[in-house]
């Protein structure tokens, strides 16, 4: 499925990746979904691809947009909004350029030159309005967490409201799923500490995200893209609650 190929004659690339031909019969094929089906169905194409060990992110560190080889969880969200919301590769690469800075992505040449504007803090995708209409406060009850990075406060919806079974079932395909980190485990200011994509199917509700560790001194990081229940993940998770976006037509 993957082959080292530049979408539609352009060299914004990086990696092996689908093939333009590939990702144009997966756009048809998922045209007729709508538009939460559609980032669901991409988020699955991507299930087992490498972690994208890269602190910086391959994608920023070679100045490229699409490196479809290895993927971080920001960057699977990315790439899966940006598939379901355009109708042929080039256009994909076009929505990255509006969605994934807080400006506008910068040509030159083969690279892009300013992704020093992205959106680097995921918590800033929410607030932009351009990661879909925020519907944390549709779900449950909220509450605020300690604000950061010049924020007062966030809103968000507890873990324990997200666990109760009518607030759960609220959840819809495609919904990007931004989990929220403890105050006292911040680094750098994030409020954000992972994120990933809602796949519903009957009954049950899933969680499509890329699970790993960045590479550091200490560690040669790893992982991969995986579908877990969500109920399982959010038992073993650390995290405090989540802020929650959907797309709509």
């Amino acid at each position: 499925m993957y082959a080292a190929e530049p979408l539609g004659g352009h060299s914004l690339t990086c990696g092996k990746m689908l093939t333009a031909y590939d990702i144009s019969f997966l756009q048809g094929k998922a045209s007729s979904l709508p538009v939460g089906g559609r980032i669901a169905f991409w988020a699955e194409e991507f299930l087992g691809v490498p972690y994208d060990t890269d602190p910086l992110g391959a994608y920023v560190r070679s100045e490229k947009v699409v490196c479809d080889s290895e993927v971080d969880c920001m960057y699977l969200v990315f790439r899966a909004v940006e598939l379901a919301t355009s109708r042929t590769p080039d256009e994909a690469v076009e929505r990255a350029l509006d969605l994934r800075f807080k400006t506008k992505g910068r040509v030159e040449g083969d690279r892009v030159v300013n992704y020093d504007e992205r959106f680097d803090y995921a918590e800033d995708m929410v607030a932009s309005g351009k990661w879909g209409e925020d519907v944390t406060a549709t779900l449950g009850r909220v509450d605020k967490l300690a604000g950061s990075r010049g924020r007062e406060s966030y809103t968000y919806l507890p873990m324990s409201e997200l666990s109760k079974l009518e607030v759960y079932g609220r959840l819809k395909n495609g919904d990007l799923v931004f989990f929220m980190k403890n105050p006292a485990k911040r680094v750098v200011g994030e409020a954000v500490g992972h994120l990933g994509i809602i796949e519903v199917e009957g009954k049950g509700v899933f969680l499509i995200h890329a699970s790993g560790t960045k590479k550091s001194a200490a560690s040669a990081g790893g992982g991969f893209v995986k579908k877990t229940e969500l109920r399982a993940y959010l038992r073993g998770t650390a995290f405090i609650g989540v802020q929650v976006t959907r797309f709509t037509e």
